[in-house]
């Protein structure tokens, strides 16, 4: 699985993930908050399933 989200998309789905998720316990209190669980996990693995059916790839290429 190699990584194929960069640091700036991280960080936005970092804060898009816990801001759904807030929704569970504060605000409406919607159970449609959980889909924030998929933003949030791709963030921390690095890695989106959706990017790799596309070929999409968000993150430096490091050269050796």
């Amino acid at each position: 699985m190699n990584t194929n989200v960069g640091s700036i998309d991280r960080a936005l789905r970092i804060i898009l993930g816990l801001g759904l998720i807030s929704l569970v316990f504060v605000g409406p209190q919607t159970p449609w908050g959980w889909i924030g669980i998929a933003p949030f996990a791709t963030a921390l693995l690095g890695w989106c399933p959706a990017y790799t059916l596309f070929g999409i790839k968000t993150c430096k290429i490091r050269s050796v």
